[in-house]
Formats: structure tokens, C-alpha cells, sequence
């Protein structure tokens, strides 16, 4: 019987997830197998969704809530996806707000359709700039000590952790890293990976091909300081047209977006968990991002071309009033559209604060496969 290997790979906002699944989906492709990629959002107009299919990659979105609160959407989705091209893999990508998916989505899974799935260790990315100062304890984060609570709790539930952007970090910087997450949860192998660069990723394939009992560390867990942790962070979807008589850069108008957000931020105190824009027009399209205060806006996809329109969208995910948020972004993108002599049309825009998690399934101890791990 075909049974599809389920990889899903979570981690904070910011720290990756799309960029390492996908490198993870064309290793697959290139060695023959079917993938399909499902992403996840508390909205629509999802930057990483648009993204993976303008690379060709046969992706699936759930909108509205995480998978572990759409649960039956996720498994649609999939069955979806099953229909079209019938998948080796599934790679999923969870809301980086999220955390206790081993109770509500992997044991789930395993409790559901045992029969329908191979369960691949969960791995868990770690941010270097935001996860340093959190699992250091330090004031001053951006985020309050119930945000933090869900980036401790994600790294908690993983059988793997991934330090990213290792290529950007000093030895002592990565070794002081490890030695926090083994402070924070002792003996859990780590590995340091780079996913712009692929450093670590032959590593990481050979762990995500292990048999085992994998996906089984159910959290004690607050859901109240949760829930209020996931409410400070004000999030933001929206889509744009510019249009201009005169043509321009594409590339430079999207880190110009993010670079005008950054310092907009930064004088209101409000830290980002994540900015992503993306540029699409006519087969083209360019994404920028910013993954910290502490980092520079960065093109991470150049689509090295000039426009005269472009429909961008902006995901914004920051530790501030969502208003406020509306209100900067509105402001910053209008701006960088003038500075290329451009008309701005904001077509959609969705700014809340996500809701109290309400699992549709919660398995409170861990079934057994059968198969042997840690």
C-alpha cells in the first residue's frame, strides 16, 4: 500500500520554514518523487503560497486558522493534492505562531489515517536572532515573556532542531545557541543549516528518511498564557497594485517596502516577527523580507526585471497593535509607490490578532507505530 511520508517542519516567524521546505521539495523532485507542499495561515494572500507556486511547486493552502484548528481542511487539502498527482511526500508548513502540533496534528494523524501515512521526525527551526535573546531570558526582546512562551514551547516538542542561517554565525555564536537550546531541553540532537546555502541539508534529508516513532513529545502546556502570547502579535495581509508611467525596478521597490516598514517599526518599539512582500507580474516576481530589527531588509528572490505594474503583497506579522500596523503599512507602501512615480491601490487588507486556538483534535498521551526512535 503507498503510503505518503508526512514532513512537517515548524519553527517562529521568521526563522525559514518556506525557504528550507522549498530546498527540501526540489532534493525530493530531483531524486524522482512526487511532493506536494501545504502552507498555513491565519489569512489568505499568503506570501509563502505565492511564492512556492510562481517556483513550480504544486502547493495547497489552508487559510483561517492553523492546522491544528482546521485540522479536516488540512486533511482535504492533502487529499486534494492526493487527487491531482499522487504525492511521495507532504511537506507542511505550520503557522509560526503555533506551537503543541505533536497533540494536535502529528498524534491526530497518527490516531486518523495510520494506514495512509509514514510520520517523518518533526523538526523545529530556530531563529538566530530572536532565539538567542529568548532562550537567554533577556529583557528587552521585542516580545513579552508570553510570546516567547510559544518559541520555547515549539523547540520543546521538536525531535530535531535546526539552528538556521548558520553561514551568517561565528563559531562562538553557534555554539553559544546550542548550549541554550540544551539548557533549555537537554540531549535533543541539533543541527546547524543554512537554507539559503544548503549548508546541513544532506544531514537534515538523512534525518527526515529515519523510521521511527517520531512526532511523540505531547507538551504540558498553558493554553491561556498561549493564547494571550499569540494575541500580542498584530498580523497583516495585504495585497497591492502599483502602477507607474515609467518603468521601474521590482527588486528595488520591494526592499524598499520592507526597509521603509523596518525603520517605520523601529520608532514605534514595535519588534517584527516577520515581514515578506512579494512582487508578481507577467511570469516575474521578487520577494523581500526582514526577519528581525536586528537584520537588514534583504531581497531573498531577485526577479531582476523592471515594470511598469506589479501586484505585490505584504505579510506582516509584529509584536503591535494590528491598527497600528494597518496604519504603517498603508503609510510606507504608499511611500515607496511614490518614490518610483507610482499609483498605489490597496485591494485587500486583513489586520486582527489571531484568536484563541481551539484544537480540533488533542491526543493528550502519544500513540505508538510500532517503529522504534529515541
Amino acid at each position: 500500500m503507498h503510503q505518503i511520508r508526512y514532513i512537517m517542519v515548524g519553527g517562529f516567524l521568521g526563522a525559514g520554514k518556506t525557504t528550507t521546505l522549498a530546498r527540501l521539495a526540489k532534493h525530493y523532485m530531483d531524486h524522482g518523487l512526487n511532493v506536494g507542499i501545504v502552507t498555513n495561515d491565519q489569512a489568505d494572500d499568503l506570501v509563502d503560497t505565492n511564492m512556492l507556486r510562481s517556483l513550480g511547486f504544486d502547493v495547497g493552502e489552508v487559510a483561517g486558522a492553523c492546522f491544528c484548528c482546521n485540522f479536516d481542511e488540512l486533511m482535504s487539502t492533502v487529499q486534494q493534492i492526493s487527487q491531482q498527482k499522487r504525492p511521495d511526500i507532504i511537506l507542511a508548513e505550520p503557522v509560526g505562531s503555533c506551537t503543541d502540533l505533536v497533540a494536535t496534528v502529528i498524534q491526530p494523524i497518527k490516531k486518523l489515517f495510520d494506514a495512509d501515512f509514514v510520520i517523518a521526525p518533526y523538526a523545529v527551526i530556530l531563529k538566530p536572532s530572536h532565539g538567542r535573546r529568548v532562550l537567554r531570558n533577556e529583557a528587552g526582546t521585542g516580545f513579552s515573556p508570553k510570546a516567547a512562551y510559544i518559541l520555547k514551547k515549539q523547540i520543546e516538542e521538536a525531535d530535531l532542531v535546526l539552528i538556521n542561517r548558520a553561514d551568517e554565525l561565528t563559531d562562538a555564536q553557534s555554539e553559544e545557541l546550542e548550549a541554550l537550546i540544551h539548557q533549555h531541553i537537554p540531549e535533543r540532537p541539533v543541527l546547524k543549516i543554512s537554507a539559503k546555502t544548503g549548508q546541513g541539508f544532506d544531514a537534515l534529508t538523512e534525518w527526515l528518511a529515519q523510521d521511527g516513532d517520531f512526532g511523540r513529545r505531547i507538551l504540558d502546556i498553558d493554553y491561556d498564557t498561549y493564547a494571550e502570547g499569540e494575541a500580542e502579535l498584530g498580523w497583516l495581509n495585504s495585497s497591492v497594485r502599483v502602477i507607474s508611467e515609467t518603468e521601474f525596478e521590482l527588486d528595488q521597490l520591494l526592499l524598499d517596502i520592507v526597509g521603509r516598514l523596518k525603520n517605520a517599526l523601529a520608532e514605534q518599539s514595535a519588534e517584527a516577527a516577520h515581514l515578506k512582500t512579494i512582487g508578481l507580474w507577467e511570469g516575474f516576481f521578487g520577494v523581500a523580507n526582514l526577519v528581525s530589527s536586528e537584520n537588514a531588509a534583504e531581497l531573498s528572490l531577485a526577479s531582476n526585471c523592471r515594470v511598469k505594474a506589479v501586484d505585490v503583497i505584504v505579510n506582516a506579522r509584529v509584536a503591535c497593535d494590528p491598527k497600528l500596523l494597518e496604519k504603517l503599512v498603508t503609510e510606507q507602501v504608499t511611500a515607496a509607490g511614490a518614490a518610483v512615480f507610482g499609483k498605489v491601490e490597496f485591494r485587500r487588507t486583513q489586520s486582527f490578532k489571531p484568536g484563541r486556538p481551539v484544537p480540533t483534535h488533542r491526543v493528550e498521551a502519544p500513540i505508538s507505530d510500532g517503529r522504534s526512535s529515541d
